[in-house]
């Protein structure tokens, strides 16, 4: 169990216009022992722009702007810029958020090299309408709940509405020169790779990645409190590998319930799952989270670590924001024991490499070769066979090989 510590509500509305009616989901750039909170500031009227905060420490503020840093100025964004997400990169700061036309919820971004001065780069999501996306889809190998999402989308905004996307930023490095962009098409999440942002707006580049978008797929629901998931907050590089704090929609018949939940990914491309909670790390408990102008909702954005603590910065019932703190080893050791299937399968390479290795000895390049998809559980099965002395080894010709010491 990770204990989940309230710290309570942060930040709520204010008297001043743009965000006289809720503010929610921050984004977090933390330097040192400095946050730069961005967040979405909600005027009458559900109109969204992007406010800012500096805390000293996880929760003391020490300076809140009185204006927004952006706000609605192109017809694609003119209802909202919504839930920003915050990655520095190569000395730039990139700020992805939902652009709002009252009807098309698309991705644009901005950037600086400050956090002062912001340079709006437009749209990078796909102008693109359901009907023709969900053809795209047939020739990917998608399941069925792609399509139930095509009519529930097109049932609550219009028939011609756009392909949705949310819930957007990058990796906050490059992988062979490549960036990694995180996104959401209900119901999972997706990554896509790229050399240049320019590619983004190429309708027929979308085209092509959604004709492969299963082969896209991050990760998808997996438990019961899943009916869709999105990511949260941008990726955390730890020891193990990255963190992601992400949400999740529970449908139920009395209404939806959005929890907070953790997953850990591998290092390196592909960025399989190693690790994921199967119950919520947190989910509507209090008043604020249950009661606002969406009931029963935590929806995590933002993250900041302060001696070995994990803050995690949530909108509460899409009224406020409020915040949340955890040990972050113990997170992470209780997301590497959840991945059931782990031990299991180091026990089944153990025995597969102990019959191998029974009457005979086997060379370890071999092995590496015939478990190259598998190379990580490979070398702790061995380290599990031989830390139980049930192999023993020797060199030969700068060669290493393995063997159990029994002969037929």
């Amino acid at each position: 169990m990770v204990f989940i510590r309230r710290e309570g509500i942060l930040l709520e509305t204010t008297g001043l216009e743009f965000e006289n009616q809720a503010v929610l989901n921050p984004t977090i750039y933390q330097e040192g022992n400095i946050l730069h909170m961005f967040y979405r500031a909600v005027k009458q009227g559900n109109y969204s722009s992007i406010g800012y905060v500096k805390l000293e420490g996880p929760l003391n503020i020490i300076e809140r702007k009185e204006e927004p840093i952006i706000f609605p100025e192109h017809d694609y964004e003119i209802h909202g810029i919504e839930d920003p997400r915050i990655v520095l990169l190569d000395g730039i700061y990139y700020l992805f958020y939902t652009a709002y036309d009252g009807k098309n919820a698309r991705v644009a971004f901005a950037t600086s090299k400050d956090l002062k001065n912001w340079e709006k780069q437009g749209l990078i999501t796909p102008s693109m309408k359901y009907e023709d996306a969900k053809d795209f889809f047939k020739q990917s190998q998608l399941k069925h709940k792609y399509y139930r999402f095509v009519s529930y989308i097109k049932d609550i905004t219009a028939q011609d509405v756009l392909l949705w996307e949310k819930d957007s930023f990058l990796f906050p490095v490059k992988y062979n020169d490549n960036f990694i962009f995180i996104h959401r098409i209900l119901p999972d999440i997706q990554v896509m790779y790229f050399k240049d942002f320019n590619q983004l707006k190429d309708l027929t580049y979308w085209e092509e990645y959604l004709k492969k978008l299963d082969q896209n797929v991050l990760m998808e629901p997996a438990y019961g409190y899943e009916s869709y998931i999105g990511a949260g907050a941008p990726l955390i590089n730890t020891s193990l590998g990255w963190l992601l704090i992400y949400h999740a929609v529970e449908d139920t018949n009395a209404s939806q319930i959005y929890h907070a939940s953790a997953a850990l990914f591998e290092k390196d491309p592909p960025f399989r799952v190693i690790g994921r909670l199967k119950k919520p790390l947190f989910s509507p408990k209090e008043d604020y989270e249950k009661i606002g102008d969406v009931w029963n909702v935590v929806f995590p954005t933002g993250t900041a670590i302060f001696k070995n603590r994990l803050y995690i910065y949530y909108g509460a019932a899409d009224k406020r924001i409020a915040v949340v703190s955890c040990n972050l080893k113990a997170l992470l050791k209780e997301l590497i024991k959840t991945q059931s299937n782990f031990d299991v399968d180091i026990g089944f390479l153990a025995g597969e490499i102990f019959k191998k290795a029974f009457s005979k000895e086997i060379n370890l390049e071999q092995l590496k070769e015939e478990y190259k998809d598998r190379r990580d559980l490979l070398l702790m099965a061995i380290g599990w066979l031989a830390r139980e002395e049930k192999i023993i080894f020797r060199q030969e010709n700068g060669k290493l090989k393995i063997w159990t010491g029994d002969i037929k």
